[in-house]
């Protein structure tokens, strides 16, 4: 399995619901996708991101589908605007 987690710092933070809502569209794009969760910071709880991805995909295949399908493309396109700051981990799991 493929973990794949990203955090983004947002121009904006306020504008962290709409940049979830539009990442949630992505939710079961692609067969081979076992998990995505979309969180916002929680006021008052530690956190140097305002919006986080936690996605797992049963493999490479499965996540470089989902990372080009057309929804993804244009969805990321959109949040590439709204954000100051992005970070990636992939990472395999037994």
């Amino acid at each position: 399995m493929i973990k794949h987690i990203v955090m983004w710092k947002l121009k904006d933070p306020a504008k962290a619901q709409l940049f979830k809502q539009k990442l949630d569209s992505c939710q079961g794009l692609v067969p081979g996708m076992r998990q995505f969760e979309v969180a916002v910071r929680t006021p008052g709880l530690e956190a140097n991101c305002d919006v986080v991805l936690c996605s797992a995909f049963d493999d490479p295949a499965a996540l470089q589908a989902y990372l080009e399908h057309p929804q993804h493309v244009e969805v990321s396109a959109v949040l590439g605007t709204l954000r100051e700051s992005r970070s990636v981990l992939d990472y395999q799991t037994p």
